[in-house]
């Protein structure tokens, strides 16, 4: 597709591989995780070369910069040719993967699991609060 022809915002998601499918790329529009230039937008909305989109998956947050258009889901590899992530982007995305490590240690878990009489001593101590 070239890169002056009109594409839909949720399809052009679903094309770079942003969203498994294109009732979940509108739901994340219509969720408000997804902006187009800074602004929140419908997903019929028409992104153009060069258009910023800023867009939640999971618990990334990603900033990329429309590069090329196109409204047929492709590999991976041509996928990526489609969009280019800022820097910044990178950058805070590194940084919040960390962040996560570091806290998934940080929660204290039991070595084991409560057999059945300690699950019932547990409920005994919890109805009486």
């Amino acid at each position: 597709m070239s890169n002056n022809d009109k594409i839909r915002l949720d399809k052009w998601l679903w094309a770079a591989r942003f969203y498994k499918t294109r009732s979940i790329a509108k739901e994340a529009i219509d969720g408000g995780k997804v902006h187009l230039n800074g602004q929140r937008c419908k997903p019929g909305k028409e992104p153009k070369v060069g258009d910023v989109v800023k867009l939640r998956t999971g618990w990334d947050e990603r900033i990329v910069l429309v590069a090329a258009l196109s409204d047929k889901r492709q590999k991976a590899e041509l996928a990526q040719q489609l969009y280019a992530e800022t820097e910044e982007s990178i950058k805070a995305r590194e940084k919040a993967a960390e962040n996560r490590k570091a806290l998934r240690g940080a929660t204290p878990r039991p070595d084991h699991r409560p057999d059945k009489k300690q699950r019932r001593e547990i409920m005994k101590h919890k109805a009486d609060y």
